[in-house]
């Protein structure tokens, strides 16, 4: 399972806490780099028009407008209101995309959402890649980009549990999403990626001791 956050939303009366994407051909649509990109645009931004996003992400005005559309052909993005042709004003329609091929009812929205997961897990870690690559401009930003590797040992409920509480910790901050003014002086959209998984290889090997810390 994966959750996006793709939202700071504008002001759109439909505007949804979270979707659990179901249509496989709303799962292939947006399985392209660039939409992908624009909805992560506008998890920064809040709104965006395709002009906006070109001079941002280095694709034509055309090209970001066509792929707008299609995000908002499969209820990905809605009209912010206002504007016309490629300066209309563009904002996600949901706060949160849950993509999971578990529970799907329909075995192609199964196929569609294991794919999609699979590009968008490649998406982060091939940012994670470039992030810690080399050193940034600012010294305090190389302070605080962090990575850690834990194991535990633990019920499955414990690590939903775990991944609950850590997403809780994150909603401190959810307030400065929707209003940019809440941002302090040198805040930076940070992307926190968390995996939790069960170490399959080492089941059933009894007597193991507790896996440590590699940070």
């Amino acid at each position: 399972m994966s959750s996006e956050e793709v939202a700071d939303g504008g002001p759109a009366p439909d505007w949804q806490a979270e979707s659990r994407l179901s249509d496989p051909k709303a799962m292939r649509a947006l399985a392209h780099p660039v939409r992908m990109a624009l909805l992560e645009l506008l998890g920064v931004v809040g709104t965006v028009t395709a002009t906006q996003a070109s001079d941002v992400l280095g694709e034509s005005p055309a090209n970001c407008a066509f792929h707008l559309r299609t995000l908002a052909k499969y209820g990905f993005v809605v009209e912010a209101g206002g504007g016309r042709g490629r300066e209309r004003p563009w904002t996600a329609a949901q706060r949160s995309l849950m993509i999971s091929a578990t529970g799907q009812q329909d075995p192609q929205a199964a196929v569609a959402a294991d794919a999609l997961s699979h590009v968008w897990l490649e998406r982060w870690i091939d940012r994670a890649r470039r992030a810690y690559a080399g050193a940034g401009p600012d010294p305090a930003w190389e302070e605080a980009k962090q990575w850690s590797r834990s194991a535990r040992f633990l019920t499955a409920e414990e690590a939903g549990q775990v991944t609950r509480e850590v997403r809780q910790i994150l909603d401190r901050y959810q307030d400065r999403d929707r209003d940019p003014s809440r941002r302090p002086a040198g805040a930076l959209p940070v992307e926190c990626a968390y995996f939790t998984f069960p170490i399959t290889e080492f089941a059933g090997i009894g007597g193991a001791k507790q896996p440590r810390d590699i940070s």
